[in-house]
C-alpha cells in the first residue's frame, strides 16, 4: 500500500512532560487507523504535530515522501493534511454552507489581486466551491440545512458538518479528532459510512476516538499510546482484547 503519512522519530515536550516520545508511524492510502489511549496519552498532540498546531522538537513528518514539518498550518492544509476537531470550531454566526465554503483548500475569495482582476475566473470558481459544498451536503443528508444557521442544528449535525467541511479538499490524508463523541442514531451510521466511503476512494484516515464500539465498526488497524508514546500495534481485534492494554485504558 502506498504511504500518505510518515511520521520518524516525532519528539515533543512541554516543560519537563514528554507528550511525544519517539513516534514512529506510518498511514497508508486505503487505511482507517484508530489511534486508542486513556486522556492524556497523546493522541490530540499528534494530530497538532501533523497538522502544524504546535512543532515537534526533533523528528521527521513528510506527507507523500514530502517534508512538511517546517510548514506553517495553511500550507499542509493545501499539501493536502484535512482534520476535523474535537471541539469543531466552527463559526457559529454563519450558515452551514458558508462553513463549509471555508474548508476549501484555496478558495478564490482569498485572494484581493484575482478579485479585482479576474472576476470572471473567481466567479467561475465561487460557483464551483459552492457545487461542490451542495454535493457534499447531500451525501451527508444535510442539504436542506445548507442555509440553516450552524449554532441553530443538532450537536451531531454540527459533528457531520465539521466532518463536511474537512472533506471540501481533496486531501489524500484525513485526521478525524473524537468524530463520535455525543453522535448517536443516523448521525453515527451517517458518519461511518462517510469514513468508510472516504477510505475505498484512496483516502487515508486515522481516527482518535473513545467510542470502542465505533473504532471496532469501522477501522482495519490501531495504534495504543500511552504518555506520550505508541505501546502496541496492529489490528483492532487484538488490541481491543489484550487484558494489558484494557487496564491502562479503563483501569484495574
Amino acid at each position: 500500500m502506498k504511504t500518505v503519512l510518515s511520521l520518524q522519530g516525532v519528539n515533543k515536550k512541554f516543560g519537563g512532560v514528554v507528550v511525544a516520545n519517539h513516534i514512529d508511524l506510518d498511514l497508508h492510502a486505503g487505511e482507517i487507523m484508530g489511534l486508542i489511549g486513556p486522556n492524556g496519552a497523546g493522541k490530540t498532540t499528534l494530530f497538532n504535530l501533523i497538522t502544524g498546531v504546535v512543532a515537534p522538537d526533533s523528528g521527521r513528518i513528510a506527507l507523500d515522501g514530502q517534508a512538511i514539518d517546517g510548514m506553517p498550518m495553511f500550507r499542509r492544509a493545501r499539501a493536502g493534511v484535512a482534520r476535523t476537531w474535537q471541539h469543531m470550531r466552527l463559526f457559529g454566526s454563519m450558515s452551514v454552507l458558508e462553513n463549509m465554503l471555508v474548508g476549501g483548500s484555496d478558495y478564490p475569495g482569498e485572494s484581493l489581486l484575482r478579485v479585482m482582476f479576474a472576476r470572471r475566473t473567481v466567479k467561475h470558481q465561487q460557483e464551483a466551491a459552492r457545487e461542490r459544498a451542495a454535493a457534499v451536503l447531500e451525501r451527508m443528508g444535510l442539504q436542506a440545512l445548507a442555509d440553516a444557521n450552524v449554532g441553530d442544528i443538532t450537536f451531531g449535525q454540527q459533528k457531520l458538518v465539521g466532518l463536511a467541511r474537512a472533506l471540501m479538499s481533496d486531501a489524500p490524508c484525513l485526521l478525524l479528532d473524537e468524530p463520535m463523541g455525543g453522535v448517536e442514531g443516523s448521525a453515527y451510521d451517517t458518519m461511518r459510512d462517510i469514513v468508510r466511503q472516504e477510505a475505498a476512494a484512496g483516502r487515508a484516515v486515522c481516527v482518535v476516538e473513545h467510542n470502542v464500539s465505533f473504532i471496532r465498526d469501522l477501522c482495519t488497524s490501531a495504534v495504543f499510546m500511552v504518555q506520550g508514546r505508541i505501546l502496541e500495534r496492529g489490528d483492532v481485534k487484538t488490541l481491543l482484547e489484550s487484558k494489558a492494554l484494557a487496564e491502562l485504558y479503563f483501569g484495574k
